[in-house]
């Protein structure tokens, strides 16, 4: 009877293992960590068909919409649906911005109804009713074959004079606990709807006085330990999908004599993320062709670092000097790395367990 029951546990720990990990090849674990965007708004177009193909063979872990690849509805579930087809066992991350007010790949131009910023939702809703707000926009957002969603935004307004976040109304409040409750009613509206969310921008935004889109953002005089705090009321309800790390310098988390960005830091991503705040889910990074990181890194450099200090997930948009072949050359950087440096091997491995996880819960 012990034998057997051994047996049974032995069974169900390997049923609890992430699917195909033990199959994937070295490529096809490095390729989980890459999401692109494209150029193409149609299922028929060269991009996307190159897409699907990488997909397929399991060199790309996802894709990234914007407005450009949005010509109507039709079209966008279209190319969802053979994205989702190109990988139906191992699910791609289909991501958008879709977080309200300014910030919309989908617009009423297309036939998307529309809903406030943060700010607002925060200002005229309850926790509750802003979840029925969400849950309708995540429906829709669902039926168009989409996985992710990323957000919410998870910055405290402590900057009014912020040119990202405040002057767009993206946080729900100045108060820590006020912007968790927001948050985890956009998080679970998304879950109903089978989709996947990120928590942005860690390690916080909101007290930022530049734009990380432009150029480098310095935020040692105003990063507040409290920036932290949703982070943590979301973790502790068991929340969280996916961080995705801002490209912030400060200098108490950089490499001595750099300044290296939260994406590109192990002191925020594995000392403070991992080891103090004890998350152990999926990190993605903000977009890596911001202007806080192609000015100041080359490709090889922004992937290599990014892994090192513990990102899981490689988000480029590819909007700053458009190539079909983005996604392979990252591809190639990963494997030549992961072939010269076991330990940067053992981490592809690490992130792709954590991916083929996430990845299990999406519908």
């Amino acid at each position: 009877m012990i034998t057997r029951f051994r047996r049974l546990a032995a069974i169900l720990a390997l049923l609890s293992l992430p699917a195909t990990a033990h199959a994937a090849t070295l490529e096809q674990m490095a390729g989980q960590m890459i999401v692109v965007g494209f150029q193409g708004d149609d299922v028929a177009d060269a991009a996307v068909e190159t897409l699907r193909d990488e997909l397929a063979a399991g060199r790309l872990g996802g894709v990234m919409l914007l407005k450009i690849n949005v010509k109507s509805l039709d079209a966008v579930a279209a190319m969802n649906a053979a994205f989702r087809a190109a990988s139906p066992a191992l699910l791609p991350f289909i991501t958008l911005d879709q977080e309200g007010g300014a910030v919309e790949r989908l617009t009423k131009e297309v036939g998307f109804k529309e809903i406030p910023n943060a700010a607002a939702i925060a200002a005229e809703t309850s926790p509750e009713q802003a979840e029925a707000i969400y849950a309708e926009m995540a429906s829709a957002i669902a039926e168009l074959g989409f996985t992710v969603n990323f957000g919410p935004v998870a910055d405290v307004n402590l900057n009014k004079d912020n040119q990202i976040i405040a002057k767009f109304g993206r946080a729900f409040s100045d108060d820590p606990a006020v912007v968790a409750r927001y948050d985890a009613a956009f998080i679970k509206a998304h879950h109903a709807a089978g989709l996947l969310t990120a928590l942005k921008h860690f390690p916080g935004h909101g007290s930022s006085t530049a734009d990380s889109h432009e150029g480098f953002v310095d935020i040692t005089q105003t990063w507040q330990p409290a920036e932290l705090d949703p982070y943590r009321a979301l973790m502790a309800d068991k929340l969280v999908d996916m961080v995705m790390v801002g490209h912030l310098y400060h200098a108490d988390y950089s490499d001595a004599g750099t300044q290296t960005p939260s994406s590109l830091s192990p002191q925020w991503i594995t000392g403070v993320l991992r080891g103090d705040l004890g998350y152990g889910g999926v990190v993605i990074s903000d977009d890596l062709e911001m202007g806080a990181i192609r000015d100041h890194f080359t490709l090889e450099q922004t992937v290599t670092m990014a892994v090192r200090a513990g990102m899981d997930v490689l988000l480029f948009s590819n909007t700053a000097k458009y190539r079909a072949s983005l996604g392979q050359e990252i591809l190639d950087i990963l494997v030549a790395e992961a072939g010269a440096d076991p330990a940067f091997a053992a981490r592809i491995e690490q992130s792709y367990e954590r991916i083929v996880q996430l990845k299990s819960r999406i519908r």
